[in-house]
């Protein structure tokens, strides 16, 4: 599998939408948040 590099530049520049961490790139977010996330669901965008 390639990674595709214009996706990873785009979630490079990504930050958290909403909740505790709002406003970081999700690079900057703890690994146990990320994890905790993942296992609840990721929240669908409206």
């Amino acid at each position: 599998m390639v990674p595709d590099k214009h996706f990873l530049i785009t979630l490079a520049h990504t930050k958290m939408p909403f909740g505790k961490y709002k406003d970081r790139y999700l690079i900057d977010l703890p690994e146990y948040y990320v994890v905790w996330y993942h296992n609840k669901g990721f929240q669908k965008e409206s």
